[in-house]
């Protein structure tokens, strides 16, 4: 990630290898947001030459131009915020990302987007952040030198000395830390990320966050069957590979709430007995998004020392088929003693989450959030950018707050009392799976039969978690860190309000 910093030096004055500035569509045609960032000439040449360009300030449009030595630095790159009347913070960060990411290889980079306010230079650094990104863990490495971030980073505003301005600074390079680590989590192979794997990146990571108020605990085999985990084991009896929890906790002195957080950890999903279609099959790397979201989210938490309790629980396993697998019709005792026939092993992932609910609401917290790439009828209700949220009405509507404000999409559901009856077994407690229609909503409703009535919401980002289309805005191809800036706004609401 680039090292930033904040300047309110003249751009054009800015010695870097390329100049941000943004350009916004309106109906005579593309216009200059901030035509103070350059000098007179050059905003002449680009007005009159935009046209002919092919420029538009349309969304995720970024051109770059040479300076000819007008400016400091070697290139002007315009990017596109959408229509001049509707430039919202979400517009700047989606723009200033987009730049960043198409200035792969770039050293410096300096961007010039309008940031006179905090929530604007705020808006302006996390999406500038968020766009430096690459994955070139499996790259050669003259390959991997040519798809780097970019090294460096300037955001240009008035408010260099503003404390809060600093403070906005020093929380995007947190929130991109995390988010970064979440995307990196997601896209590794899984011969290499399996759950005992993914237990010791967690410790490693926690220990790098710096933060002596983080505690990891990892359960393995023994661990859970002495603890009665039926999910997670049944789940991962398919697998050589064997199933963890691992508890992910930051206590700070003075805590103003406690807050739960739970998170899907399937290190690969081929859907076990009940086996996915091949086709499309490798992007089941991915089902552990919720779980790397959950981890990054806590040690973000730490290293902004939010005044509240945040304990993760990263429910891992590897859903295979094999002579060991758990069948259809297999019944399982979740933790707490709840009993689930298994009707389909590839709803395998409220499985895992029911243990981990579980065990988190034992531990009293005021509420709880679990976070998974759960069902693909959430992409047919709201497509691959779009993720779900339902719970306790008041719950749905703290996150669907944070949500709107940190810029990710989540749409609140409901959760229909009569999709309880399909959830109906003739052996056990319940079923793992209920009626076709409905189904992101009827897996909703089996979580909740976990949550003791502690207050909670459940996330369930399936379609956005994993970018397998092109690149856009801050957005790279492959995993995307989606839930990270949501959960972590909504720990920041209950720390102002526990004040």
């Amino acid at each position: 990630m680039p090292r930033a910093t904040l300047t309110s030096q003249d751009p054009a004055h800015l010695d870097v290898d390329a100049l941000v500035v943004a350009v916004a569509r309106t109906d005579q045609g593309p216009r200059l947001l901030d035509p103070d960032a350059l000098p007179q000439d050059v905003r002449t040449e680009v007005t009159a030459h935009a046209v002919a360009l092919g420029i538009t300030g349309d969304q995720d449009e970024v051109r770059r131009l040479p300076t000819a030595g007008r400016l400091a630095a070697k290139v002007l790159v315009l990017t596109g915020v959408g229509a001049l009347d509707a430039v919202t913070p979400e517009a700047l960060r989606r723009a200033a990302g987009a730049a960043t990411r198409e200035l792969a290889g770039v050293g410096s980079v300096a961007v010039a987007l309008p940031a006179a306010d905090v929530e604007s230079l705020a808006a302006v650094a996390e999406g500038a952040l968020l766009g430096a990104y690459s994955y070139t863990r499996y790259r050669p490495a003259d390959a991997a030198a040519k798809a780097a971030p970019v090294a460096t980073l300037q955001v240009v505003t008035p408010l260099v000395r503003d404390r809060a301005a600093k403070a906005a600074l020093a929380r995007a390079e947190v929130l991109a830390e995390a988010v970064h680590g979440v995307r990196d989590l997601v896209n590794t192979a899984p011969n290499d990320l399996f759950p005992a794997a993914f237990a010791d990146l967690a410790k490693a990571a926690a220990k790098d966050a710096g933060s002596r108020s983080v505690k990891v605990t990892v359960l393995d085999e023994k661990a859970l069957a002495a603890g009665g985990y039926g999910g997670l084991l049944g789940v991962g009896l398919g697998s050589v590979r064997g199933p963890r929890l691992v508890k992910v906790a930051y206590t700070p002195s003075k805590p103003a709430a406690k807050v739960a957080l739970v998170g899907k950890g399937i290190t690969f999903d081929s859907g076990g007995i009940s086996i996915k279609p091949a086709a499309g099959m490798e992007a089941m790397k991915s089902d552990m998004a919720g779980a790397a979201a959950v981890l990054h989210t806590v040690l973000a938490a730490a290293r902004l020392e939010l005044p509240v309790a945040v304990t993760g629980w990263l429910c891992l396993a590897e859903n295979m088929p094999s002579g060991t697998a758990q069948r259809p019709s297999d019944v399982l005792t979740i933790r707490g003693g709840k009993t689930v026939e298994v009707l389909n092993t590839d709803a395998e992932g409220r499985l895992v989450l029911a243990d981990g609910l579980v065990a988190a609401t034992e531990e009293k917290p005021d509420v709880v959030l679990d976070i998974a790439t759960l069902t693909g009828a959430q992409m047919i209700a709201l497509g691959n950018r779009v993720s779900a949220v339902m719970g306790t009405d008041a719950v749905r509507g703290e996150v669907t707050a944070a949500a709107e404000g940190s810029g990710e999409l989540f749409w609140p559901m409901p959760l229909p009392a009569d999709l309880r009856a399909g959830l109906k077994s003739k052996v056990a407690d319940l079923a793992n799976i209920g009626d076709r229609f409905g189904g992101m909503l009827t897996a909703g409703i089996f979580l909740q039969e976990f949550t003791g009535g502690t207050p909670w919401a459940h996330l369930d980002i399936a379609g956005p978690a994993f970018n397998e289309k092109s690149a856009h805005g801050y957005t790279p191809v492959g995993g995307t860190g989606v839930g990270v800036r949501t959960m972590l706004a909504f720990l920041e609401q209950r720390a102002r309000a526990g004040r």
